[in-house]
């Protein structure tokens, strides 16, 4: 298949709840960034995160194969550093080759579950 998506994204609406009512990881909260590569060759994502009150911090590295998926949950990231729960951020993606970035929170503070997701902005 041929590569879709743009080289460049932003999600510019990050949280990572500091609380869950569960401890499955399924349900703990968490924020997700779903990276699709449709092309062939894997996609090499930089990811920098941004603060309200201090330096921005990056480069994440992930790779995603050519034509596969990576749902990958901001929570998970701890190189160079955690990302701190209970903080505003925003992100910005930066890959070699055309992806698509999606955005999902779940949020488990309460029993009553709540999930929103979003497309990021797309840029080049």
């Amino acid at each position: 298949m041929q590569a879709i998506g743009r080289r460049r994204w932003a999600i510019s609406e990050g949280y990572i709840p500091s609380e869950s009512s569960y401890s499955d990881r399924e349900l703990v909260s968490h924020e997700t960034a779903c990276i699709l590569n449709a092309g062939e060759r894997d996609a090499h994502v930089a990811i920098t995160i941004f603060f309200a009150d201090r330096e921005p911090v990056g480069p994440y590295r992930v790779t995603v194969a050519g034509g596969r998926t990576l749902h990958l949950r901001f929570n998970d990231l701890d190189d160079p550093q955690p990302i701190p729960r209970g903080t505003d951020y925003a992100s910005v993606f930066e890959s070699d080759v055309p992806i698509i970035v999606q955005h999902t929170r779940l949020d488990s503070r309460r029993a009553e579950v709540a999930l929103l997701s979003t497309v990021a902005y797309a840029q080049e």
